[in-house]
């Protein structure tokens, strides 16, 4: 037998009650601490770490109502917050269990209890502890985050009139619970923006999960997001929580939402509306409380296309809808940018700090950055590392000749009758020139969709990325 691992805090004033749970958790390798007087549960909290609590509802002889077991839960919550509860009693009916649930407890038994229940139980409560737990201590983590944010020049840059409508925006949308969608093309910084709208939001103190849709297959995009049960499908040997449970009470970005098949946006759709996520495998609902931030670099005209994306899920994840212009739209910011990610490349790699040359600037402002902010980020990071001297140069920057940033015009087609068809053409250009090409056909053809062409090319989405930056696509 699969030993399993965990520590729980009985409450109960049966001896025999304790006594047969002790002796049937043991045979599955928790522990049990158990306890016949409720009044030492702050003293044993406050000494010990619990993974769950079993607590009886009535102490006082003759009691039923079940009083005691709904005032004690509520005191268990407010010690630690993350600590699931399960309530037991013999004298239960489904009223009692849902106002139990209302209260904060995880699980509700019945008395005398199914062996193989109560395991089971206690293993989908523990699992519960360690992802609120996980959770709380992420969200320590985004307050820090929150906090350096807040330092001189680390705060969003740009104060063109294009970013200027975008802040503002941001200023209205963020203290409000609305859900809000984030258009713009990659690379113009939609995490970003989705972090400083919960930066500013009244979930700051909470967590913030990133989900990139674009990166899920699509067999596990129910497990990822909703969750699974043990045993729900072959690879499930254990309970998971999903992304959705993992983000309750803060803020949920899901990037690239314009990826998701329509049979999944349906899926998703039903739990925006019912505020409720089952896990696979499972058949109890877990509420959940999430802000919904999304992301697309979905033209407008595809998303608006019932073909395409569910009207009724873009009614509700574009409650606010924020359109990040590109950099070329913006150019008035790039001084401000490239001095930001020099000073920030110069402390990662300890590099003395730099100047930029008026022709290295001018050449900048003038490219057209089809990768936009992240494009000019690994460009800066690349000048500092590899450019000579103190002053950064244009050709530090490896951008291409044409002017604005132009692509090359195409290789000239092989004479009539020269043989050879495309060994003719290959042989005209360098592979370079190749790979350029053949990468931009299939941006062309996912309109711009870096998972889809990623997927077609054969390459992760990261490699696919320093390729366009090496061709400035």
């Amino acid at each position: 037998m699969t030993q399993k691992s965990g520590r729980i805090l009985m409450v109960d004033d049966d001896q025999d009650i304790l006594v047969a749970a002790r002796l049937l958790l043991k045979r599955e390798g928790i522990l049990v601490h158990t306890e016949s007087q409720p009044d030492r549960i702050p003293l044993l909290l406050k000494d010990e770490a619990f993974d769950a609590v079993l607590l009886d509802m009535n102490f006082a002889i003759g009691a039923n109502t079940g009083r005691e077991g709904f005032q004690w839960l509520k005191r268990v919550l407010e010690i630690d917050p993350t600590l699931s509860v399960i309530l037991m009693t013999a004298y239960g009916d489904v009223g009692t269990a849902v106002e139990a649930m209302k209260q904060g407890a995880c699980d509700f038994v019945l008395k005398p209890w199914s062996n193989e229940r109560l395991v089971a139980t206690l293993m989908s409560a523990m699992t519960l502890t360690a992802s609120r737990r996980e959770a709380a201590q992420l969200g320590a983590r985004n307050k820090e985050l929150a906090a350096a944010l807040d330092q001189p020049g680390q705060t969003l840059i740009g104060d063109s009139p294009a970013m200027a409508r975008v802040l503002t925006l941001v200023d209205r949308a963020a203290p409000t619970d609305a859900n809000v969608l984030i258009l713009g093309e990659n690379g113009t910084g939609k995490e970003v923006i989705a972090r400083e709208i919960h930066r500013r939001s009244r979930r700051a103190d909470q967590v913030f999960v990133a989900v990139d849709l674009g990166a899920i297959a699509e067999n596990l995009f129910e497990s990822e997001l909703f969750g699974h049960k043990k045993g729900a499908f072959t690879d499930a040997k254990e309970d998971r929580v999903g992304r959705l449970v993992a983000a309750n009470g803060g803020t949920l970005f899901l990037d690239e939402i314009g990826n998701l098949p329509l049979y999944q946006q349906s899926k998703l759709l039903s739990v925006l509306e019912q505020r409720v996520v089952i896990p696979v495998g499972g058949n109890r609902p877990i509420p959940i409380d999430v802000r919904l931030i999304s992301a697309t670099n979905m033209p407008v005209d595809q998303l608006e296309s019932p073909d395409t994306f569910r009207q009724d899920l873009l009614y509700r994840i574009n409650t606010v809808e924020l359109r990040l212009p590109p950099l070329r739209d913006r150019a008035e910011d790039i001084p401000a940018l490239v001095a930001h990610f020099m000073a920030l490349y110069a402390r990662k790699y300890a590099i003395p700090p730099r100047r930029l040359s008026e022709d290295a600037l001018r050449r900048l402002k003038s490219y057209h950055w089809p990768g936009n902010v992240r494009a000019l980020r690994h460009a800066v990071e690349r000048a500092m590392i590899l450019g000579a001297g103190d002053v950064l140069e244009a050709e530090d920057f490896s951008l291409p000749s044409a002017p604005g940033g132009a692509p090359r015009p195409p290789a000239p087609a092989p004479a009539p009758g020269g043989g050879g068809g495309d060994a003719l053409t290959l042989g005209t250009l360098d592979l370079e020139t190749v790979e350029a090409q053949v990468i931009r056909r299939a941006l062309d053809k996912h309109q711009g969709n870096i998972s889809h062409a990623a997927a077609e090319l054969g390459i992760t989405r990261t490699s696919l990325y320093r390729r366009m930056e090496k061709h400035g696509l």
